[in-house]
């Protein structure tokens, strides 16, 4: 009889594949310098200070590559779609926030395959957040 395996797959997570915590602090960080300046993108984060959106992003991602949980944790189930429902996030907005997302992976450096795989991911998230068509 053949055993299955149980668990989590053997070798290291995506997460830690790609440097872990500080790998995803350096994307978000990144990221969020274009969003600070970004006339449509900025008044979606009510906070005055962008620092508690870099953190959640930064937990969730992490926890969506294999990371530590603490997201899930704190807030609960990811529920992206309802979590920015509030907002209007139309193809303008997708885009903009894919560009600022494009220039902070390219900041890592990763290998081909790693950037592609995690691009890919985003640009999926991204297109999944649209919920208007409106400008």
């Amino acid at each position: 009889m053949t055993s299955i395996p149980v668990g989590p797959p053997a070798g290291p997570s995506f997460f830690e594949q790609i440097g872990g915590h500080d790998t995803f602090v350096r994307l978000v960080d990144a990221f969020y310098r274009g969003v600070a300046d970004d006339p449509v993108l900025r008044p979606m984060y009510p906070e005055e200070d962008l620092g508690p959106a870099r953190e959640r992003l930064t937990l969730f991602l992490e926890q969506y590559w294999g990371g530590p949980t603490t997201y899930s944790e704190q807030r609960g189930h990811p529920r992206l779609r309802m979590r920015h429902n509030p907002f209007r996030v139309n193809p303008d907005a997708r885009d903009r926030w894919l560009a600022h997302m494009r220039v902070a992976v390219d900041e890592l450096g990763l290998p081909p395959l790693q950037e592609e795989t995690l691009w890919s991911y985003l640009e999926r998230a991204a297109f999944a957040m649209v919920n208007t068509f409106e400008e």
